[in-house]
């Protein structure tokens, strides 16, 4: 399938989109990281939220303190979630499961 051939206005429009919701990412891992969300609240809204049910469930657990690559890996294994699992496409079970399992 071809991409579609954008004007240079749409190009523009597009990269400036991406480049927010680059942004807005960026701001709730720092979020996450300082406290201010817990990942409990972040997945509660994964679902209404756009930003937050785009980004990768991996991404949003590396954002907290003390987990790194190796970890998060043995988390999502633990639980049974894809490290290339968005936040929005996890069911109940596997939110409830990730939940506990950080607690």
């Amino acid at each position: 399938m071809a991409l579609p051939t954008l004007t240079p206005e749409q190009r523009a429009e597009a990269l400036k989109k991406a480049a927010a919701a680059r942004t807005a990412r960026k701001e709730l891992r720092e979020a996450i990281a300082s406290g201010k969300e817990t990942i409990s609240d972040v997945l509660g809204r994964a679902k209404t939220d756009q930003i937050v049910g785009k980004t990768k469930v991996a991404d949003l657990l590396k954002s907290l303190p003390g987990y790194g690559p190796a970890k998060v890996s043995a988390l999502l294994e633990a639980t049974g979630i894809d490290a290339s699992r968005r936040a929005a496409g996890l069911g109940e079970r596997q939110r409830q499961a990730l939940i506990d399992a950080l607690k």
